[in-house]
């Protein structure tokens, strides 16, 4: 099939927060938004067929899946990903924050350290703080252009604050690191020494860029797949978040009792048969779908990368090596962090992901989310080119 990603579908007043609340959120109005990390293309045609059927039925009662919606999810991991899942290790859930926040609860006690690695995903950080853990930090090391991990750093911090859980971001979001296999097992090892469990992030994984592979982390070693619980979702790959559905996969039978018990203490049961029916439909039959707009998202970053170089080489692209949201370093323009703001929003008229929000060491960048037409791309970049200009 052809898939018209140019094609440009009108958000507003459909209730959503990438467009309808700019005002409530403190933006002006008019603001033209790359911020939030869904996409602003239709879901593939299989799983608006499917959402479109169930809704004639029009009986919305109560529903559960049944045996064929653990195979869909056995084929995708084991073709994907060459990860190959048990039926008994699944639990579902409405997101993988609420996955995060539910093993940070049932995995540690208040005040436990719970290691997490800025500049990474805002939640992370606020779902410790919220649930009365230590937040501990190891800070991402950004050189040359790229981030690395300081190990020595990593496993210092483990062993001082007697760390009980890792809360790993893999893709990284927002630097845009697909960590290798060396680096993951070196994780894995200091987290096993030291008797860390891992909750491994991994919503971004559908979306990795040539040269690089991603390794399901609890798939690398048993001794990994025995302390982690992995967190995936349909949601950023087919554009389902609003459905509310996470597939979380623990193989350990203990650590899955606690999560699970945690759960059924939030008053959490079903999920709701849009979510299961889109995540089902969205795996059999959404992988050509998903190929296209890999190409696309490939092409909307060469248009990225090619306009910074030309036109606005003060601002440095930091080469993401997986997701669809890209990561620029701007302080070479020299600004404060209240002076950058002021260009983006007040200038430029972006809504973007200000860098400090996802840690001290995200001051001076700015998050981009590229999943959009390519016209709107344009639009945005032409905006800070004539933002910057002004300077």
């Amino acid at each position: 099939m052809d898939y018209n990603f140019d094609k440009i579908i009108d958000r507003r007043n459909t209730d959503s927060i990438k467009y309808d609340f700019a005002l409530r959120r403190g933006k002006p109005d008019g603001i033209l938004p790359l911020w939030v990390a869904d996409m602003d293309f239709q879901a593939p045609p299989a799983v608006i067929d499917a959402l479109t059927d169930k809704s004639l039925h029009g009986i919305f009662g109560y529903s559960e899946n049944r045996e064929d919606y653990i195979e869909v999810l056995q084929n995708w991991f084991a073709s994907q990903f060459d990860w190959h899942i048990e039926p008994n290790w699944l639990v579902k859930t409405p997101s993988v924050v609420y996955a995060i926040c539910t093993a940070i609860r049932a995995l540690t006690n208040k005040g436990d350290a719970v290691l997490i690695q800025q500049p990474v995903y805002y939640p992370f950080a606020e779902s410790v703080l919220i649930n009365e853990r230590m937040l501990v930090i190891n800070e991402l090391v950004y050189s040359n252009g790229r981030y690395f991990i300081d190990f020595e750093d990593f496993e210092n911090k483990i062993k001082q604050n007697n760390v009980k859980l890792f809360i790993l971001c893999s893709p990284h979001n927002p630097v845009g690191r697909v960590w290798t296999q060396d680096e993951l097992i070196r994780m894995g090892d200091i987290c096993t020494k030291h008797g860390v469990i891992v909750v491994s992030d991994e919503i971004h994984a559908d979306f990795i860029y040539e040269n690089h592979i991603h390794s399901v982390f609890a798939n690398l070693k048993p001794e990994f797949s025995d302390i982690t619980v992995t967190c995936t979702a349909p949601t950023k790959t087919f554009n389902l978040a609003a459905l509310q559905i996470s597939n979380i996969f623990i193989e350990n039978r203990a650590i899955r009792h606690k999560f699970k018990k945690e759960v059924s203490k939030s008053g959490y049961s079903q999920l709701n048969i849009m979510g299961i029916t889109a995540c089902k439909a969205a795996y059999s039959n959404g992988l050509e779908w998903l190929m296209a707009l890999r190409t696309y998202l490939v092409g909307n970053l060469e248009f990225a990368r090619t306009f910074l170089s030309e036109k606005l080489p003060q601002i440095k692209l930091v080469e993401p090596e997986g997701t669809y949201l890209i990561w620029l370093d701007f302080k070479e323009l020299g600004l404060s962090e209240a002076q950058l703001e002021d260009l983006i929003v007040n200038k430029a008229k972006l809504w973007l992901d200000a860098g400090e929000m996802f840690g001290a060491g995200g001051a001076g960048f700015q998050r981009i989310n590229i999943a959009c037409p390519r016209s709107i791309l344009e639009q945005a970049f032409i905006q800070l080119e004539e933002a910057v200009s002004q300077l």
